[in-house]
């Protein structure tokens, strides 16, 4: 069973395509036009060992805000499309990353429930070109459209490049978990109800 999916999604404001294998390598090919969201969509990648090709034009005259979204967005879609009806998923999944000084802690649900829970803080209001409240929005928009649950939370850190990064891959770690195959339940759906 091939757990992948191809997407894309253009507006006046951006265009964008995502293609993402769930049992990949961490094969990665970023090109949004943001070199740090660029950055931290590579580690996404390499450490979920998703296999992702993200390429994304935007009105960055503008800033970068309608870029990260979108491809937040697609990316979330790409998930849901790829995980069809979840059967024989963990479904749960979590992950504590540490970088540095900074130590950030995810938890995700495959749970068919949009939540974004995000314990955050950056002591510096850009990264590269980046304004920093968008790793919320672009995680906000990933749930959404993914229909998944997932608790970011920052337990220690102060470098904003160490707390990001560590959201970034701790989040990729926990999907990572949540989205494995698990045999004892192949074929079956892993909620009480029978459907997620």
């Amino acid at each position: 069973m091939a757990r992948r999916s191809e997407l894309s999604r253009k507006t006046t404001e951006t265009d964008i395509s995502v293609s993402l294998s769930l049992d990949g390598t961490g094969k990665t090919e970023i090109a949004t036009g943001v070199g740090f969201f660029d950055h931290m969509l590579t580690a996404f990648g390499r450490h979920g060992l998703f296999d992702l090709d993200i390429r994304a034009v935007g009105d960055l005259h503008i800033d970068a805000h309608h870029t990260v979204e979108d491809v937040g967005i697609v990316l979330g879609q790409a998930f849901n499309v790829a995980l069809e009806d979840k059967r024989g998923i963990q479904r749960f999944g979590q992950a504590a990353v540490p970088m540095d000084e900074a130590l950030v802690e995810a938890a995700v649900d495959l749970s068919g429930r949009p939540f974004l829970a995000w314990s955050v803080a950056f002591e510096r209001a850009t990264l590269g070109s980046v304004d920093t409240q968008l790793f919320e929005e672009f995680f906000r928009a990933l749930t959404g459209n993914g229909l998944f649950t997932l608790h970011v939370r920052q337990l220690a850190g102060v470098n904003a490049h160490h707390v990001a990064e560590a959201a970034f891959k701790a989040s990729a770690r926990a999907l990572r978990a949540a989205v494995a195959l698990e045999p004892r339940i192949a074929g079956q759906v892993p909620s009480t109800k029978g459907v997620i």
